[in-house]
């Protein structure tokens, strides 16, 4: 298919603002689906696995493609519908790594809530450029100008409403299009698929003038064409208009506003519409860039067209009955069936034995498939989330994707030995699906710890255990990731390792300097700051021979990865290797690491070591009469409130509270409220623990 009739975009929000419905819409009115599914009633087609119908709640990221039709010319448009809850932001991350646009969706009443932003930062940073659609205008309370306003305020997004609504909650009945400056009124007894063209109703004309007037004006600042005609009073013709915001879009210096809803079937197709007139195909996005596997200070780059060597990035492995179904992300080439293909992040080679075109969960067989899609692969055995996939003859690694660190763990025991064994085996499947997850074996305890990035996660994970995989489980109270780290330098710590058995000996000798350390002053520096740590070597006329230099090395992130004070990771430091010994016959790499280890161990000691806890931004909607129990309440679990505005009736606190003190605070919120008030968080940073809380972790483990 010509490239330029793609799009890939990704549908993204706060929790509950409508994206699954949305896309069931799409679905529908795409012809991709002929009955219409719902979330509240558990049929949604994108929310296929079990746990989500009975949450009501997006978990994993869902593919789809679907045809379009638009001004007779047939588009494809492949579409990733998104979680919407902090918990599985790791699946918004991957997603966005991969696609070339996005449609926000917001809540008509409520605008930009908290995780809009975090959606719309992660957006920001991979360069995907955005529309808006303002969702739920049927609801009570629904506001456009309110909800165009936050989009503005609150996301600094520079919002340009090429629709407008008639009316809102009981009275919404259609949209205004500003730039055909037509109104659009959609057939409900038709299921929205009858779009009913009409002049815009004399009481609209005046306002829908208003906002046509800030579209021209704001679209003129991208076209100096139509910038004249602005000057000159002018009237621009449509497509001069749609080319202005586009080239705005496309650069991220605006986004364009649309506005409906999705449960009445109102405006989803001019939407559909909006997604091929503004977001970009892959030939109008950036080249993607790489680097060479054998050379990584050489930078490569990859057009996206069929005719360019195949690059592919890998963004998600899914656990099937038939073997892993592979996501991956063309975006250069051609990949046949039966062919095989490199990856050069872990120098292996892998056999493509099938592709899959996905509709959520159902799969439609291709020969191949080429620059600009987004295809299922099976067959790959040793290929993860982030890898690349390449032609082997001219290789390439792409862009990496980062993965937030979890803040929550608890302990999990399988009940017994035949338990024990299918244990191992589905937490590699998950920690395969889901990179946010991790699973470490507690030698001390006997216990099995996993972590994740909220309670919710964590709950999700145990069902898919006990539910899905049939491992009988036993789990404990979750608690908190904390993390070690030192408060001050402490220089010239010597670790020796010296064992002498019969036979050959071990002999390993070096002393390190050891600083807090941060990323922002390793980046100042240029040095490589990994896993919370950087480490560097000035040895200076071969003290330590340089094979052992890495063993050191090896030594000290080992040890920092496992903790010193409470079993907790080492981070933020900085070691530096500064002299040592070596013995001619009994230096070993072994014996290298072990000195390593004991250097960092007694370093730590001399400089002091620390809890640090994670934090989290707590934001919470409440209604105005429980302002002040809500906020002396947060205060009770060593929160801070660090902002606070009006949302009409309704109070928005944003706080910064420990994540230990928020274990179970929906259900003591709701109680407070009435049910009324609603919440919620992401992690924030770490911060050191008062001394009398560390001493009761401490002596806890």
């Amino acid at each position: 298919m010509d490239l330029s009739k793609i799009r890939n975009i990704g549908i993204c929000a706060h929790i509950d603002a409508g994206k699954t419905t949305v896309t069931e819409r799409v679905l529908y009115y795409t012809g991709k689906s002929y009955k219409m599914g719902e979330v509240h009633e558990g049929t949604a087609t994108m929310d296929f696995l079990q746990e989500e119908q009975e949450r009501g709640i997006t978990i994993q990221s869902a593919a789809t493609t679907c045809p379009w039709e638009f001004k007779g010319v047939k588009h494809q448009i492949n579409l990733i519908d998104t979680p919407g809850h902090v918990d599985f932001t790791i699946e918004v991350e991957r997603s966005m790594r991969v696609l070339d646009g996005a449609v926000a969706v917001f809540d008509g009443k409520e605008g930009v809530e908290a995780q809009s932003e975090t959606v719309w930062r992660q957006a920001v940073r991979y360069g995907v450029p955005r529309i808006c659609f303002i969702n739920k205008m049927d609801k009570m309370g629904a506001d456009f100008e309110y909800s165009f306003k936050t989009i503005n305020d609150r996301l600094g997004a520079n919002p340009i409403a090429v629709q407008y609504a008639i009316g809102a909650a009981d009275t919404f009945e259609g949209i205004i299009d500003l730039v055909k400056m037509k109104a659009y009124y959609f057939d409900s007894s038709e299921l929205g698929a009858k779009v009913e063209e009409r002049e815009i109703p004399d009481e609209y004309h005046e306002i829908a003038e208003l906002w046509r007037h800030d579209l021209i004006e704001k679209a003129a600042e991208f076209d100096d064409h139509l910038m004249e005609k602005f000057l000159h009073d002018e009237v621009p013709t449509q497509d001069e208009i749609k080319a202005a915001v586009r080239k705005g879009v496309l650069a991220q210096q605006c986004t364009a506003v649309f506005c409906g809803s999705a449960l009445k079937y109102i405006g989803v197709q001019r939407l559909l519409d909006g997604v091929i007139d503004y977001l970009p195909s892959p030939d109008e996005v950036d080249d993607v860039k790489g680097v060479n596997p054998r050379d990584e200070h050489e930078q490569l780059t990859r057009p996206h067209s069929a005719n360019a060597p195949f690059s592919a990035l890998v963004f998600k492995v899914v656990n099937d009955t038939h073997g892993d179904l592979t996501y991956a992300r063309i975006y250069s080439g051609v990949l046949k069936k039966g062919e095989r293909v490199l990856n050069p992040s872990r120098n292996k080679r892998e056999i493509i034995s099938r592709i899959f075109e996905m509709h959520a969960k159902d799969r439609q067989a291709l020969e191949e498939a080429t620059a600009g899609s987004i295809v299922a692969i099976v067959g790959l055995k040793d290929s993860g989330t982030g890898d690349t996939l390449c032609d082997p003859n001219n290789p390439i690694v792409l862009e990496q994707m980062t993965f937030p660190e979890p803040v929550i763990s608890m302990s999990i025991e399988p009940n017994t030995a035949d338990d024990k064994r299918k244990l191992t085996d589905a937490l590699v499947t998950i920690k395969r699906e889901d990179p946010s997850f991790r699973a470490m074996y507690d030698e001390e305890t006997g216990q099995t710890i996993i972590s994740g990035m909220g309670e919710l996660h964590l709950e999700i994970i145990k069902n898919k255990l006990v539910r899905d995989m049939k491992v009988g489980v036993q789990v404990g109270k979750p608690r908190v990731s904390y993390r070690e780290t030192i408060t001050k330098t402490a220089n010239n710590i010597r670790g020796k390792f010296v064992k002498q058995t019969g036979g050959r000996g071990q002999f390993g000798d070096c002393t390190i300097n050891l600083e807090p350390y941060t990323a922002e002053q390793a980046e100042e520096d240029g040095l490589n700051f990994k896993d919370g740590m950087t480490f560097e070597n000035k040895i200076i006329g071969g003290a330590i021979p340089k094979e052992y230099i890495p063993s050191v090395e090896v030594g000290i992130r080992q040890t920092a990865l496992s903790g010193v004070m409470a079993g907790f990771p080492l981070i933020n430091f900085k070691a530096t290797l500064v002299d040592g010994s070596s013995h001619p016959v009994d230096s070993s790499q072994v014996a290298f690491e072990q000195a390593g280890r004991l250097a960092l161990i007694d370093a730590c000691h001399k400089a002091g070591l620390t809890l640090l806890e994670p934090i989290m931004k707590v934001v919470i909607n409440t209604p105005e009469d429980y302002f002040g129990s809500v906020t002396g309440d947060l205060a009770s679990r060593r929160g801070m409130v660090v902002g606070s505005e009006e949302q009409g009736t309704n109070r928005l606190i944003t706080a910064e509270v420990p994540l230990s003190e928020m274990f179970g605070y929906v259900t003591v919120l709701r109680s407070m409220s009435q049910g009324r008030a609603s919440s919620s968080m992401e992690p924030l940073e770490y911060r050191p623990l008062p001394p009398n809380l560390a001493k009761e972790v401490v002596e806890a483990v």
